[in-house]
Order: C-alpha cells, then sequence, then structure tokens
C-alpha cells in the first residue's frame, strides 16, 4: 500500500514539478525600492535567477539589493571565490538583460 501511494506522489511530482519554493533574487528585487522593480520585471529576474544560479548564489545575489556596493567590493575581489560569483553572477545579468530587458 506504502508503494502505492509513493508512486503516486511520484507520478504527480514528475507531472507538476517540484513545489515553488520562494526565491531569493525575486523576493529582493520585489522588496527593492527601486522605481523600475515591477512584479513582473522581478518575477523574470528570479526566474533567470533559478536558470543560472545556484541557490548559494542566488542567496548571494539577493543580498546585493540590500547593498549594492558590495557588488563593487565582489567584483574587484582577489578571492577565488570572489571571482567565481562575479563571473556567474555577470552570466546571470546578462541573460537577465536579455530575457527581462
Amino acid at each position: 500500500m506504502k508503494s502505492k501511494k509513493f508512486s503516486a506522489f511520484l507520478a504527480v511530482f514528475l507531472v507538476m514539478g517540484a513545489p515553488l519554493e520562494a526565491n531569493p533574487v525575486e523576493r529582493a528585487c520585489n522588496g527593492s525600492d527601486r522605481a523600475a522593480a515591477t512584479r513582473s520585471l522581478c518575477s523574470c529576474i528570479g526566474s533567470v535567477a533559478r536558470q543560472t544560479l545556484s541557490r548559494s548564489e542566488q542567496r548571494q545575489a539577493a543580498r546585493l539589493f540590500d547593498d549594492p556596493d558590495q557588488a563593487e567590493v565582489l567584483r574587484m575581489s582577489d578571492n577565488r571565490s570572489d571571482e567565481a560569483f562575479w563571473d556567474s553572477y555577470s552570466a546571470f545579468g546578462e541573460a537577465a538583460r536579455r530575457s527581462c530587458g
């Protein structure tokens, strides 16, 4: 009986996809005070973030909405992990401009 319930759950999960999670980039965008940050734009940006950034990179990118000066610090950093994040973040920015512009 348990195996049938699990199979049914798995089928629904595969058809409908994973439950929607709150996207940290979309939430940060919606919470920002930027005039151009409409819900639809933030939704698009969040969608691109889900496609291009890892979960931890999404959280780090979301923090940049609250502290945009930190972006310059990351960009100028010689730390290897900061450089890797900046490469991912730059690619995300380009993809967001193309998709959401």
